[in-house]
């Protein structure tokens, strides 16, 4: 069990209250107001022994609860090195990114009109990777909130096959998604809820690349008790891949390690906490 608590407990009445927190999530509303956040995400390209090819870094500011369930991201910039000790530079802005809009939901991982306005390049990837891996966290934080248990798997067998809006296809293996206690941050009491998938398949078809093997992807995400928000979220994956090129006579194998973090980004003081029970509020200072 995890219990991180860098801050003052305030009298017995927020001692029950952790305690009765750590039976059973709170039953909570999302809070549908707007909330801003900023993502990180860096890709490691190396061979299967490990020797460095490049690495690339895509970051974005991203929106959601605003009118209509919508989200839009803006501010999303990319930028690449073929030296694995040097910074990244400032990036090149994705202005087809800029303020694009929808409402998160499964139709944005397989419906190919929704990328429409994207070129058709392999870059296209990196985008798309953003959006849907904000929605995995929001899916691992929100759809399966009220099955878990403290420090109990919640194990979902097949989540099943799905086509990348036909640039490929993916298929999940066994999904483990774990609730192991509480921590702080943004000075938000957050449950702190963890998900691994090992061993899923991926096949990608972009002129002029074809690519196919396995992603393990495993992360946290820190979720408010006070308003179901996202607060923190990181992921970590790797990759191999067996690829072709068109014009190269033979395919290679390369391993890529993913690295994502997302921040909320605080804009106006939270209201007080409810209690586990949903009776009273309970304020922690």
């Amino acid at each position: 069990m995890l219990l991180l608590m860098p801050f003052t407990l305030n009298a017995q009445s927020d001692k029950a209250m952790i305690k009765k927190h750590l039976q059973r999530l709170p039953q909570l509303q999302l809070i549908s107001t707007p909330q801003k956040y900023f993502m990180t995400a860096v890709y490691i390209n190396a061979d299967i022994f490990g020797n460095f090819r490049d690495k690339t870094r895509v970051t974005g500011e991203y929106t959601c609860g605003l009118p209509g369930d919508s989200a839009v991201w803006n501010n999303v910039t990319i930028s690449a090195s073929n030296n694995e000790t040097e910074d990244f530079s400032q990036g090149r802005k994705l202005n087809y990114m800029e303020d694009f809009r929808y409402v998160p939901s499964p139709g944005m991982v397989t419906e190919k009109t929704a990328f429409k306005d994207f070129p058709a390049s392999p870059e296209n990837i990196f985008a798309r990777n953003l959006i849907w891996d904000m929605y995995s966290f929001e899916v691992f934080s929100w759809e399966f909130y009220d099955s878990l248990r403290l420090n109990k798997p919640f194990i979902i067998s097949k989540p099943g096959q799905f086509d990348m809006a036909e640039i490929g296809n993916y298929t999940h293996s066994r999904m483990i998604i774990t609730w192991v206690g509480i921590t702080s941050v943004n000075n938000e009491l957050c449950n702190v809820i963890e998900f691994t998938t090992l061993d899923n398949r991926l096949e990608i078809i972009m002129d002029p690349i074809k690519t196919k093997g396995t992603e393990q992807y495993w992360g946290t995400v820190l979720v408010s008790a006070r308003s179901k928000r996202i607060e923190k979220a990181v992921m970590y994956s790797g990759t191999v891949q067996q690829i072709e090129v068109k014009g190269m006579k033979d395919s290679f194998l390369m391993r890529t390690v993913r690295e994502l973090e997302v921040n909320r980004i605080p804009a106006s003081p939270a209201p007080p906490y409810p209690s586990p029970n949903g009776e009273g509020k309970v304020s922690i200072n």
